[in-house]
């Protein structure tokens, strides 16, 4: 067998033995309603994505997600920023930080949805939960810094934005790299639940909620199956994105 067959062969494996799994466990079931096999599932999302609800969902969704991350990661930059150079600010934020880093998802979706709109809340709690993972991994990054290049640029006279350039953006790039993948994932995860418990008008999380409440386990799965293939190839993009502007 080449190497291009034993590549296929170890990622065809894993999803083959599990989905395996998944239809032997919906026969000993024997139910549809408690679990339907992969087979009805799939069926169902084919018929899913044939309507254009399901793909004004899905963007919805994407945008509320994004713009989370875009506004936890800019505030999260910020303020790590901010602590690190500012005592003050480190003695007073940094605390603050780590309540909403300690502080259940749950707990902040019901509190934000005494003061915004319904639409608002997902990309609310996604921007919450990414905003400490941001601070943690440049703060973490900014203070691994060297000291003696640090030293150097003071010496040769460098500009703020050329000291910027050469010296932070440079050492902070792997952290704000990790840092990015871990908020990518929490921000998904969280801007969905939140649209499950305070479902907008057009949404995953809202048709989740539906499919629930219809007792269609069939959607139920679909939609959970949107959301892990959504997850997966746009953690992917982001990776990749990341990996290639290391090397640039």
């Amino acid at each position: 067998m080449n190497g291009m067959g034993k590549n296929l062969l170890k990622y065809a494996i894993p999803p083959v033995f599990w989905l395996g799994v998944w239809q032997l466990a919906a026969w000993a079931v024997g139910r549809e309603l408690l679990l339907p096999g992969p087979l009805a599932v799939g069926a169902r999302l084919l018929e899913l994505a044939r309507t254009a609800d399901f793909w004004l969902s899905a963007g919805a969704t994407l945008w509320r997600v994004f713009l989370g991350l875009f506004w936890g990661t800019l505030l999260g930059g910020a303020l790590a920023f901010l602590t690190r150079f500012s005592p003050w600010a480190d003695a007073v934020v940094s605390p603050a930080v780590r309540v909403v880093r300690a502080t259940p998802v749950v707990s902040f979706i019901l509190l934000v949805y005494l003061w915004t709109p319904r639409t608002a809340i997902p990309w609310v709690i996604a921007g919450l939960m990414v905003l400490p993972v941001v601070w943690g991994a440049l703060s973490s990054g900014l203070d691994s810094l060297d000291g003696r290049l640090l030293e150097l640029a003071r010496a040769y006279r460098f500009s703020r934005w050329k000291t910027l350039r050469l010296i932070y953006l440079p050492g902070l790039r792997p952290h704000l790299s990790a840092g990015l993948l871990t908020a990518f994932g929490l921000a998904w995860k969280s801007g969905v639940a939140a649209e499950v418990l305070c479902p907008p008008d057009r949404a995953i999380g809202s048709r989740i909620q539906q499919a629930k409440l219809g007792l269609e386990t069939a959607d139920l799965f679909a939609w959970t199956l949107t959301i892990v293939a959504l997850s997966l190839l746009l953690e992917g993009l982001l990776r990749r994105g990341l990996e290639r502007g290391r090397k640039t």
